[in-house]
């Protein structure tokens, strides 16, 4: 997978692969997520990607992600809430 946003390619973790099959995120929808979410960065490298998703009932989904040579994503969570 390749993101058109940040133009890296995509790196998925274990953990994160883990937590796309426990909260049937495809990889079509990871890749939305990551070119078409709302973001918020904690510092240059590391951010957040959240996107509401139409027809599920766990929103938000968010991912916590490190921009590095690729887009790595370390996790997927659901039911996630936007802080302040």
């Amino acid at each position: 997978m390749h993101s058109v946003r940040f133009n890296r390619p995509i790196v998925v973790t274990r953990h994160a692969a883990q937590r796309m099959a426990e909260r049937s995120v495809s990889d079509a929808l990871l890749l939305r997520l990551i070119d078409e979410g709302d973001t918020r960065y904690s510092d240059e490298s590391h951010l957040w990607a959240w996107l509401n998703v139409a027809g599920r009932d766990d929103n938000l989904l968010c991912l916590a992600l490190v921009l590095e040579n690729a887009v790595i994503v370390k996790t997927v969570m659901h039911r996630w809430e936007l802080m302040s």
